[in-house]
């Protein structure tokens, strides 16, 4: 609305002026004119839309008579358009077909194109031609016209500086315009109906790093890359006039880009033909979205699964302790013959591997709380090394290869853990006795993903291992594996926010991608004077000495009467409770009131409750909550969640 105001008014002032004024833009089609420049010429209406040509413009007026008699119309036309192209200043007089004289004053633009302004200067002409025909008998008419002179001088003045502030004022709202856009966290940009770029801001290399950082002038193939065709079909669509939206994956950073493409109509002249158009393009950065909205995901789909299974897996584990009861009986039954032995050794078996398989079923399907903490990656591959190496043969060879600087980031450590360990077992049973090597690398892709990479020697996937490899009780080891192991996977890294992919490598062998979101760990926060409420001694003075080691001070309190008297002490910073306190209020209740008396400090609670406890769900929907057991690095990342800056109150953490 605002543009169209300013947009008004600028006409509405143009139009004021008694010079005609024409602005050509640097395809020297006609971006604006005031009404005097069509009363001047004669022009039709179609002539003075916006988006009209140079071109036209010049063969009407040639054609009309305005510059004489040609001999070749055309090739004077040819001769006006280069001579424009060149966006020289210039300044001419000459004389119409009408016998009045104009003067023509053009300059370029710094964007591109130029304005000129026409004067009607028959009256100076005829003032020359008195002085010239009469200079005796002009004494008394050459002081008139010399007033007449004057006042056009200044009324010409008085135009020019009005069209020096309409041109400052549309230079100051394209200045705007582009800050705007350069100040939004997105990429927004023009192409024309040709896929060339008009307008970018410099947002495009940080949404899609490894791009050009100036696009304008370039192909959107030559811009974008690979990710280009991609994109095509839907930028087609766009230039159909249909608005389009999709989200692709780009492939040098990992990073996930949601990509809104919103049809340009451009003009339309008298003629019904249009003029201009393309595409305006509108780039978002995903990525922390998809990776929280594949999380969601898997936690409802475990949810779900769970709420299928808890009680089929109930009453299938109470018929398995009946059969395992009954066959341990008929085992121990006197008589009994060599073959029946070997059924009931063989039905004992296969009941054992059923309740392994239920807990599986369990693992996979229940609740999981992921317990990222601050992780030395170099040091958690020197441990996985130390588990894998027992449980592979002597034929096969387990290599190791990280990328140096990577520093310390959060991650599962246990889940992460465990995941290479299937991983790398299943390498190890892949390839057999015939042995191999199995490589296991690590490295950052952007600032986006952490990716490691487990490849062997063995056969590499099937076609249909390829397809389901990933799915609940899918096996290739006919009878000898539970199914569940790459599903296991595939449930920790969705649950984390990343992906698992399965491919066969050129050479021969096969390649499983984890891919984690990359999330480094906070440094080390300057120390506080911690309030510490638990009543267990032990667990109390375990706790205190970590904290102490990370040099923060201590103020111990064993009850929740104890900790609200203490709180009143100046310069605490932070107060860690037990949610389970003996005797009188819990942890909650404490941290509730104190949240109401000193809300600039930061809170949290500890509580060795499963999740599934309620005053634990309660406590997690209005303070963090760290469970026990735990360590120091949990511990510290504990703390770097709790953090608050001095006079805001600590957001709850669902």
């Amino acid at each position: 609305m605002l543009a169209e105001a300013n947009e008004k008014l600028t006409r509405a002032g143009l139009n004021l002026i008694q010079q005609a004024l024409s602005i050509f833009d640097s395809d020297l089609r006609l971006a604006v004119c005031n009404q005097r420049y069509q009363e001047m010429f004669g022009l039709p209406d179609r002539l003075v839309t916006p988006g009209a040509t140079f071109e036209d413009t010049i063969r009407y007026l040639v054609n009309k008579g305005e510059y004489g008699p040609q001999p070749d119309p055309e090739e004077a036309v040819r001769v006006r358009v280069e001579t424009a192209r060149a966006f020289e200043p210039h300044y001419m007089e000459r004389q119409r077909a009408n016998g009045r004289w104009i003067s023509v004053e053009g300059a370029p633009l710094p964007q591109g194109g130029w304005v000129t302004v026409y004067t009607d200067i028959t009256e100076i002409k005829l003032q020359e031609q008195l002085l010239r025909a009469r200079s005796e008998e002009l004494s008394g008419q050459l002081f008139a016209h010399a007033e007449r002179l004057s006042l056009a001088n200044r009324e010409l003045a008085a135009m020019n500086a009005a069209l020096e502030q309409a041109k400052r004022e549309l230079t100051e709202i394209e200045a705007r315009t582009r800050l705007t856009t350069e100040m939004m966290p997105a990429h927004i940009a023009h192409v024309n109906r040709d896929l060339v770029y008009t307008y970018s801001n410099r947002r495009l290399s940080s949404i899609m790093p490894g791009v050009p950082g100036d696009v304008v002038g370039l192909h959107a193939a030559q811009a974008l890359g690979m990710t280009f065709e991609r994109i095509r079909p839907h930028m087609q669509r766009a230039l159909d006039g249909e608005s389009a939206v999709c989200e692709i994956t780009h492939e040098e950073s990992g990073r996930r880009i949601r990509v809104a493409l919103t049809p340009d109509p451009g003009l339309v002249d008298n003629s019904g033909q249009e003029q201009g158009g393309g595409i305006y393009i509108l780039s978002t950065d995903i990525t922390e979205e998809t990776q929280a909205r594949a999380a969601l995901m898997q936690t409802r789909k475990r949810e779900l699964a769970a709420q299928l299974t808890s009680g089929l897996a109930h009453d299938f584990s109470n018929l398995l302790t009946i059969i395992l009861g009954m066959q341990e009986k008929l085992h121990r039954l006197p008589g009994l013959p060599a073959e029946g032995a070997e059924l009931v050794r063989a039905t004992l078996g296969a009941a054992r591997r059923g309740g392994t398989l239920l807990q599986r079923i369990g693992a996979i399907s229940g609740p999981r709380e992921l317990r990222a903490e601050p992780t030395d990656l170099a040091g958690l591959l020197d441990d996985l090394a130390l588990l894998a190496g027992p449980s592979l043969p002597d034929a096969t060879r387990l290599g190791i290869e990280c990328e140096d600087g990577l520093g310390a980031v959060l991650l599962d450590q246990g889940a992460v853990q465990d995941s290479l360990l299937n991983l790398i077992l299943n390498a190890r049973d892949a390839m057999g006795e015939a042995g191999g090597e199995i490589r296991l690398s690590l490295r950052r892709r952007r600032d986006t993903w952490l990716e490691f990479t487990v490849e062997d020697d063995g056969p590499g996937f099937s076609p249909e291992a390829l397809k389901h490899g990933l799915d609940p009780f899918f096996t290739t080891k006919r009878g000898a594996g539970s199914g569940l192991g790459l599903a296991m996977v595939y449930d920790h890294a969705t649950l984390c926010g990343g992906s698992v992919r399965l491919a066969n490598r050129s050479g021969g062998g096969a390649r499983v991608t984890l891919r984690l979101p990359l999330r480094l760990a906070q440094p080390q926060q300057h120390g506080h004077l911690v309030l510490l409420v638990e009543d267990d001694a032990d667990i109390r003075t375990h706790v205190r000495d970590m904290l102490c080691a990370q040099g923060h001070a201590v103020l111990e309190a064993e009850s929740a009467q104890d900790a609200e008297a203490l709180a009143e002490i100046e310069g605490i910073g932070m107060v860690l409770s037990d949610i389970d306190l003996r005797g009188g209020d819990s942890g909650l209740t404490l941290l509730r009131r104190l949240r109401a008396r000193l809300p600039a400090i930061a809170m949290g609670l500890m509580t060795s409750l499963p999740p599934g406890a309620a005053l634990h769900m309660e406590g997690a929907r209005h303070f963090p909550v760290l469970r026990k057991p735990f360590g120091p690095e949990a511990l510290g990342a504990f703390l770097g969640r709790c953090e608050v800056a001095p006079g805001r109150s600590l957001e709850p953490l669902a």
